[in-house]
């Protein structure tokens, strides 16, 4: 299974071109911080270059801008191709099959994280539900099923 989940921000604006065909595709970098610190005690970074394509990249490049955070689903990809020079260069990418945005920017132009749900106070709590039969009070005990019952 080749999956790929990230969480970053982009290191620059997009770059969204469109094929002969005219198709759009849009190419980023998303900097993705490690868990860990360093000998000096600093956060490292990874950056990993990503592909959309189509819709998702034209509202990729509309909508996001260098520092945005968003979060990417796709696969690992690896191709190679001769530059100028004629020398092979190897390029593995992500191609990303759905992108998150994050956050946005509000009216005055700074940053909000995407709006959350609201914290429940005691008068919007959902009533608490009492039964009078325990639900697992048969676990543990066989239960019947024949061979009509089952999807395969």
């Amino acid at each position: 299974m080749n999956r790929v989940s990230l969480v970053g921000r982009l290191t620059k604006e997009p770059d969204l071109r469109h094929t002969t065909s005219g198709r759009a595709v849009c190419q980023f970098t998303v900097a993705i911080n490690r868990t860990f610190t360093n000998q000096q005690g600093q956060r490292e970074a990874d950056f990993i270059p990503v592909v959309t394509w189509d819709k998702t990249a034209e509202n990729l490049a509309k909508y996001m801008h260098k520092g945005s955070l968003i979060s990417v689903d796709g696969r690992i990809q690896t191709r190679n191709y001769d530059d100028k020079d004629g020398k092979k260069v190897y390029v593995t990418e992500v191609i990303a099959q759905s992108v998150q945005f994050l956050e946005s920017k509000n009216a005055n132009g700074s940053i909000d994280m995407m709006p959350q749900p609201p914290i429940m106070d005691e008068e919007m709590a959902p009533e608490t539900v009492t039964m009078e039969k325990d639900p697992f009070e048969t676990f543990g005990q066989t239960i019947e099923i024949s061979d009509n019952d089952l999807p395969f």
